[in-house]
């Protein structure tokens, strides 16, 4: 596989434990307030009994109850502009915890020649099925309800596998709450490395989003348990923290 980077964009080595930075210091007043923003996010947003259709990273998407918002939270719409950046031509990809298939579809419409898109939660994987199709790529993405990539067979392997997995420890109050918290020291994403690192090629890449207030050092440790080696690709501040989409490679 050719190499893959962000068109016009440089990638830095990272350093340590597998990641070039630790996590966010969180003060009283931040976690005040990253409580509000959960709070708010849940009831209002998440919490929803109908859906509704929006406009995000170019795409008009249905949201499903239950399934996380590409427009109330930008971090979909960021990782969906940087995967425009590479070259994906031709490659097999799977999006793992794809939500409305946001990224499965950014990954299709960059080239990739099939796409799966795989979500714990059915109504995710049946919305990204949806959005694929009213967007055009219904042909080359599919939706698949799978924990992780447990659901999926051990063949074919993927060229790319893209992944934005809950920004935030703690246990999910429920179905809807999946796609923020990850269980204690985030459990529910702690296989994702090495169940990805047995599914892809040899010469392949997995993207992954994380946030400055996620445990780097946890993800660290396990990226490099898994045999990858990590690279800064980009990163994108907000008010109150950053999303770094990380390039991991075959150590």
């Amino acid at each position: 596989m050719d190499q893959i980077t962000p068109a016009g964009g440089t990638i830095q080595d990272a350093r340590g434990s597998g990641l070039d930075r630790r996590s966010s210091q969180q003060g009283p007043l931040r976690r005040l307030m990253r409580a509000f923003i959960f709070l708010f996010s849940y009831h209002v947003i998440l919490s929803r009994k109908s859906i509704r259709t929006v406009r995000a990273a170019g795409f008009r998407l249905t949201v499903r109850p239950t399934v996380f918002h590409p427009s109330f939270f930008v971090s979909s719409e960021r990782f969906a502009s940087f995967i425009d950046s590479l070259d994906l031509k031709g490659k097999r990809v799977l999006d793992v915890g794809t939500g409305t298939g946001i990224l499965a579809l950014a990954a299709a419409r960059a080239g990739a020649s099939h796409v799966v898109a795989a979500d714990i939660n059915p109504n995710a994987a049946l919305n990204a099925e949806e959005n694929a199709r009213s967007n055009g790529f219904g042909a080359r993405v599919s939706g698949v309800c799978s924990n992780l990539l447990a659901a999926l067979s051990p063949r074919p392997l993927f060229d790319v596998i893209l992944s934005s997995p809950p920004k935030h420890a703690g246990e999910p109050r429920d179905l809807t709450d999946r796609g923020w918290h990850a269980g204690p020291a985030f459990r529910d994403v702690a296989a994702l490395f090495d169940q990805a690192r047995a599914r892809l090629k040899p010469d392949g890449r997995v993207y992954v989003m994380v946030s400055s207030d996620s445990d780097l050092d946890l993800f660290g440790r396990r990226i490099k348990e898994a045999g990858f080696r990590a690279r800064l690709a980009r990163e994108y501040s907000i008010f109150i923290e950053s999303f770094i989409i990380y390039e991991l490679v075959a150590a």
